[in-house]
């Protein structure tokens, strides 16, 4: 399979919205009505980034809650798809032929 390996989305969050804006986690935290703990567990990758902190990003100026939730969703099949065994994953019989498949 092709892996992307993308970042967790907290490490973009820290990386590229916190070090760029020279903001500790602390002061994100409270700008974002939410605790130190929380915000320290999404951007040491511990914790995912949840529709309701999203949201807070949004409203803060940060993209959007779209840009974040999809970062996560890409994120969490890259690692579903990585605990996949490919030996079970061979035995799934498809239930329509490719050539009749559409993409949506």
């Amino acid at each position: 399979m092709d892996m992307m390996n993308h970042p967790h989305p907290g490490m973009i969050l820290r990386e590229d919205v916190l070090k760029a804006l020279d903001m500790t986690v602390g002061e994100a935290a409270k700008r974002l009505g939410m605790s130190r703990e929380s915000i320290s567990r999404v951007v040491n990758g511990r914790s995912a980034i949840s529709y309701d902190l999203a949201i807070r990003l949004e409203a803060a100026g940060v993209s959007t809650a779209r840009f974040w939730t999809a970062l996560q969703c890409e994120y969490d099949l890259e690692k579903a798809r990585e605990g996949a065994q490919d030996a079970e994953l061979l035995k799934i019989v498809p239930l329509v032929p490719k050539h009749e498949l559409k993409q949506v």
